[in-house]
């Protein structure tokens, strides 16, 4: 989950936050992660309780749940796919001697992610990634530490413009879609923690501890890197560009310009790693996640390899038709896809809200009231802002 979540939202909406409106911002970011961790939890507890995934609870719901999910997963799993390639290929083209369009960049990291998950490595991957995870903080809460000693680069009496304006609502929104992930990374999680579960034993304490410590590390990372802009960023006059190789640049050298030029190219393959790893996770996640709702829908409890293959390879298909339409707009991308994520996060939220206390779980996994009253303020927080949202785009 945290490799999942760990890309676009830090490297990209927490950086801009920090970047455009300094430490102002900080509040929302831990709301935000703090509201849509109930719905997040639920694709553990739920599936450690009853052994099945989200899924196939909302199987259980009715007909019109499993379609609602499988409708959302289709319409982001081609937006959020394509995002996250169209930012690796933007990476992978700085280790280049020579000029490539990104397109044939994209194209071929795409077949060597088809070639891994196909050929069954993914499990390979996933050990590497928790390498990246660590190499990835160690080097951001590093940087921020150096850049904290150097003090902020705005000048004496410069004021932050405010975000709490209608103009900076689009802006807002672009930051809490994938912060701390889209929701519906739940029921990938669920998918995997069912595997899991099949192949080792796992407990119910083990299995929670697991996922909150992913989950706080992805609540650090998104403060620091929000650190981060503010610190080196923020009052700067640097605009941040808007295509992907010239984007990918600007935040290597977020690094560089704190650490020292030595680490350029150690980051820039961490960094690359890193969204590198959260696209075939994506990838691989969606696929799987279609397939089983493919199954369920005919009356199956498995996912046959098959119509695993037959869902990556159209979800690879048209995220890579996307990446073509956005190639040269890699933030207009990236901004896109937090959009619609922020959109379909409460439909998300609300079938694991339902989905939870139509299971009655035992205290220990459903949290308590505690728990009970902060998925209700969450419900409440995710469709007010969407409500403001769309008020906000139909005055416009």
């Amino acid at each position: 989950m945290a490799t999942a979540a760990i890309g676009g939202s830090h490297l990209v909406a927490s950086t801009q936050a920090g970047a455009q409106f300094g430490w102002q911002l900080a509040l929302l970011i831990l709301a935000v992660n703090v509201f849509k961790y109930p719905f997040f939890r639920a694709g553990v507890s739920y599936t450690i309780a009853t052994q099945q995934t989200l899924q196939t609870g909302y199987a259980h719901m009715g007909k019109p749940y499993l379609l609602t999910s499988f409708a959302l997963n289709a319409l982001v799993s081609f937006v959020n796919a394509a995002a996250l390639l169209l930012f690796s290929a933007s990476l992978f083209s700085l280790f280049l001697p020579f000029s490539l369009p990104l397109p044939v960049i994209a194209g071929g990291l795409l077949a060597a992610m088809l070639l891994v998950l196909i050929a069954g490595h993914y499990h390979l991957l996933n050990q590497v990634a928790k390498f990246i995870m660590v190499a990835l903080l160690i080097a951001t809460v590093s940087a921020t530490l150096i850049a904290w000693q150097q003090g902020p680069v705005a000048p004496a009496g410069f004021e932050s413009p405010s975000p709490w304006t209608l103009a900076a609502i689009g802006f807002l929104v672009v930051t809490m879609g994938w912060m701390p992930a889209p929701i519906e990374i739940s029921g990938i999680t669920s998918l995997w923690l069912k595997q899991q579960c099949q192949e080792q034993q796992v407990t119910a304490s083990s299995a929670l501890f697991d996922f909150n410590l992913g989950y706080f590390v992805t609540l650090l990372l998104a403060l620091v890197f929000l650190a981060l802009g503010a610190l080196v960023l923020h009052g700067s006059g640097e605009q941040l560009a808007t295509g992907g190789i010239g984007f990918s640049q600007q935040l290597v050298n977020l690094y560089a310009s704190t650490i020292g030029e030595w680490s350029r190219y150690l980051i820039a393959v961490v960094a690359f790693l890193c969204i590198f790893g959260s696209a075939i996770t994506v990838y691989d996640g969606y696929s799987r996640a279609l397939a089983e709702c493919h199954s369920l829908l005919k009356g199956k409890s498995d996912i046959p390899e098959n119509i695993y293959v037959g869902w990556l390879i159209w979800v690879s298909v048209m995220s890579f038709a996307i990446v073509l339409f956005f190639q040269s707009a890699l933030l207009t991308m990236l901004g896109f896809a937090m959009t619609l994520a922020f959109v379909t996060t409460p439909m998300f939220a609300w079938l694991n809200y339902r989905l939870v206390q139509r299971a009655n779980l035992p205290p220990e996994l459903s949290g308590g009231k505690i728990l009970l009253w902060l998925s209700r303020a969450g419900l409440v927080y995710l469709f007010g802002f969407l409500a403001v949202f769309i008020i906000w785009k139909w005055i416009l």
